[in-house]
């Protein structure tokens, strides 16, 4: 959800990756309906691991409540949005945690583009 609502509001403008510590096998149904509320369609997206290597890439790692389960790289920047798992949830919850995620990446926006 993250990368998708990071993607339509950077228009471009910078990158995002989405990976997970321990990724499920597709979306979750709750966060494609969510998302597709908003027309953006991720259902065909397939969820990755989070490795060091893929870490490595980013300018700014944000993680979600992960701790010490990840990839750990010196000299990176490293953010915790610490949200609830979407996944089981009531659409009224997810949409909350996507309203949420859209604010937060609004004002990292917001610093990349300074």
């Amino acid at each position: 959800m993250s990368q998708a609502l990071f993607e339509l509001a950077a228009a471009g403008r910078h990158r995002a990756l989405s990976a997970g510590t321990t990724p499920a096998e597709h979306p979750h149904p709750e966060v494609v309906e969510v998302l597709r509320e908003l027309g953006i369609e991720i259902a065909d997206r397939r969820p990755q691991r989070l490795t060091p290597e893929l870490a490595a890439l980013a300018d700014v790692v944000v993680t979600m409540g992960c701790g010490d389960e990840c990839p750990y790289i010196p000299g990176k920047r490293y953010i915790d949005w610490d949200l609830p798992d979407p996944s089981g949830r009531p659409l009224a919850e997810v949409r909350a945690t996507r309203e949420e995620i859209s604010r937060r990446v609004r004002e990292l926006l917001a610093e990349l583009d300074r």
